[in-house]
């Protein structure tokens, strides 16, 4: 929930010692204060009246600048401006709540401690790393207790998930295997007015104070708190990275789209991707990624729906109230759910956020207005699938080359350098510019997805994009390159392998990289030296990876990939098809289109999918109306060798050149293999006659 909005609250500060409560059975009402009304306060004074007529506790107290409505509170309930006026007073508290603005947290929580009072805080805990450890270190000395008001964190589901992510199924859901990694999505709306409900709301810093009010850090601060606490990331020394990519869509100063992405210090991936710029809302979600199945938590609701091979499942827990398990703590010795200790993690996150480059400004072209005046709320188009792709190969919006997000810091460059003078077309028009096509090393790719080389994005002269990577079908289909799923039983290929033993796709903790050696470039050809090596580090093959460019006429040009392949040790390069998968030979040069209207796949014998798929023709041609135009692709065959085509184009769109489609190929140590594809690009659509006089070319 949003922290409310209340202003003007100031305390002094300080600590002196107390000792450690002593647990005692309770025999009268706790008393309690509470400091802020309005916003989530007033979600704590429902939840006191309800314990007040438990007979658990007594309000004796609230402050706020803002009164509460006549007939709020108790007859009995003092009313003050200010939490200082409140201590003046002869309550004396046992717990005191504050839910106040995010920059008041820490001058508050402090006051309360140094009253001998235990303290109920609102989350975020506080707006720095520096402030929560004061505030840790005046607990300690105060000798009180203090729960941080993580509300998702009093859910029965967490057990049972935090038994899920050490490969154990419970009495409620199946096991998913072994964790391979979690993830959060948030999807929620907020329009202008929310925005201008307070002078802080928005802010990164308020009159030189820090706020830290983004959207990681308080309205969807949950899905970051859940995910590192199923996780057992409790303590910032629990995390040993957190990467931060954040923008805004609104005039504010703070993110309201954000990818958070952290690793514990045991390798496990967590990826947050959050947005206050949905289509709609959609209740928060934390996604658990096991070998052999998903766990999706609904915080919100309590559920949790496990999705296997066999069956799904779904469950809805129980929730203790963060309030009553404070006082169970305080007269029983009852574990606190979230206390201040356990949100050292959060804090991590948070000072990375807060100490991170202002948010990235969306320009408005990518954006869409819903309503008007103040009721307006920004939509981003396609952030459904945006937040998808980017927990599901736990990669940034940069990473993932949105439009909007700000280029890669590394890891990407042109394929072709600038040639010395414009160029022109094959027809010898200077005004025609070269097209376009990135080289990604692909080196900070999740292991997950064999981190290799690829082009993305490849466009046609006109500027039409005609590659995809990171799509959410399949994350690990990387743009246009060359890959294999098994080379002496090293994945290269990402996602699960086919093993002929199990009879289907297995998730295996065997996935190799392709790491760049050296990069020449030059204007019309580039070369890149590359190394395989297998899922324990060994040099299996070294590849020499060439690119040549042709201008070949105005709205065309050709691209020819060249790969050699040696063997450094004897090699048995695979695929799905060579492990008994019918009909799945895909491996060696491999094209991921993106998402285009009307596609036609044929080639100079057949047409549509099913016919071109496993046929050895010269060519294979695809058109489609891509965004921004309708564009063809025309792909030689191989001249070296008659490979079977890979073809999809109901499932997704991808073209491949198989090098070993229902049966392996040997190498031995020092023996090379070589492969020639040529890829036509052309804008608008081409017929037969047009790609016949193309390839003749060739």
């Amino acid at each position: 929930m949003d922290t409310p909005s209340i202003e003007s609250i100031t305390s002094p500060r300080g600590a002196a010692p107390s000792p450690a409560p002593v647990p005692a059975p309770r025999t009268a009402p706790a008393r309690i204060a509470l400091v802020g009304v309005h916003g989530f306060g007033a979600h704590h004074l429902h939840n006191l009246h309800r314990l007040s007529a438990q007979g658990a506790v007594e309000l004796v107290a609230v402050a706020d600048p803002n009164p509460p409505s006549a007939g709020a509170l108790p007859g009995t309930t003092a009313v003050h401006a200010t939490l200082d006026d409140l201590l003046a007073g002869d309550h004396h508290p046992e717990v005191i709540i504050v839910a106040t603005p995010i920059q008041t947290h820490a001058p508050l929580a402090l006051s309360v401690l140094a009253s001998h009072s235990h303290l109920y805080l609102e989350k975020p805990p506080v707006a720095s790393m520096t402030d929560f450890r004061r505030l840790k270190e005046a607990a300690t000395a105060a000798g009180r207790s203090v729960q941080i008001g993580f509300q998702s964190l009093g859910s029965h589901a967490l057990g049972a998930l935090e038994q899920l992510a050490n490969g154990e199924a419970t009495k409620e859901l199946p096991g998913i295997g072994t964790l391979k990694g979690i993830s959060a999505t948030g999807r929620w709306v907020r329009d202008r007015a929310y925005y201008k409900r307070s002078r802080w709301a928005g802010k990164r810093s308020l009159d030189g104070v820090d706020v830290v009010d983004g959207v990681a850090t308080n309205p969807l601060a949950h899905a970051i708190a859940t995910a590192l606490r199923i996780a057992g990331a409790r303590q910032a020394e629990d995390l040993a990275s957190v990467d931060t990519d954040l923008y805004r869509a609104n005039d504010i100063e703070a993110d309201d789209t954000s990818v958070i992405r952290m690793k514990t210090v045991n390798g496990l991936p967590i990826t947050c991707a959050l947005t206050l710029c949905a289509t709609e809302s959609v209740e928060p979600y934390v996604t658990l990624h096991g070998t052999e199945g998903t766990a999706v938590f609904h915080y919100t609701e309590d559920r949790v729906t496990v999705r296997t091979e066999a069956a799904e499942t779904t469950h809805v827990f129980g929730r203790d109230d963060l309030t009553e398990n404070l006082l169970q703590h305080l007269s029983q010795g009852t574990a606190l759910l979230s206390p201040l200790d356990h949100s050292g993690a959060f804090m991590r996150v948070l000072e990375a956020i807060r100490t991170a480059a202002a948010p990235a400004v969306i320009p408005p072209e990518f954006l869409t207005w819903v309503g008007s005046g103040d009721q307006a709320h920004a939509v981003i188009p396609r952030i459904e699938d945006i937040l998808e792709r980017a927990t599901l190969s736990h990669a940034t919006f940069s990473e993932l080359g949105l439009p909007w997000a700000r280029p890669a810091a590394a890891g990407s460059e042109a394929l072709f350098a600038p040639a010395a003078d414009s160029e022109g077309a094959g027809d010898g028009d200077p005004k025609e510019e070269a097209p376009t096509a990135i080289f990604r090393s692909g080196s900070g790719l999740n292991t997950a997805l064999s981190p290799r080389p690829y082009l993305h994005p490849v466009t046609t002269r006109g500027g039409i994009v005609v590659t995809d990577h990171l799509a959410s079908d399949h994350v690990w289909h990387l743009g246009a390159g060359f890959a294999l799923q098994d080379v002496n039983g090293s994945n290269f290929w990402g996602g699960r392998s086919y093993r002929r033993s199990a009879g289907k796709y297995v998730d295996l903790n065997d996935h190799g990289r392709i790491e760049v050696a050296a990069i020449t470039q030059g204007p019309e050809h580039s070369t890149a030296d590359l190394h395989w090596l297998a899922a324990d580090g060994g040099l299996l093959l070294e590849e020499r990876r060439s690119f040549r460019r042709s201008l070949i006429t105005p709205r065309t040009w050709r691209l020819d990939i060249t790969t050699e392949l040696t063997a450094v040790v004897d090699a048995s390069l695979g695929s799905p098809g060579s492990h008994g998968a019918a009909g799945s030979g895909y491996g060696g040069f491999f094209w991921r289109l993106p998402a285009n209207a009307s596609p036609r796949v044929f080639s100079s014998t057949a047409e549509g999918e099913p016919a071109v798929h496993g046929s050895v023709t010269p060519w294979l041609a695809w058109t489609g109306e891509f965004d921004g135009g309708p564009a063809t692709l025309v792909f030689g065959a191989p001249s070296e060798s008659p490979d079977p085509w890979f073809v999809r184009c109901s499932g997704y769109p991808a073209v491949g050149s198989a090098l070993a489609w229902d049966s392996a190929v040997e190498l031995a140590a020092g023996e090379a293999l070589t492969r020639s594809i040529a890829v036509w690009i052309s804008d608008g659509i081409l017929g037969t006659p047009d790609i016949e006089d193309l390839v003749s070319a060739r």
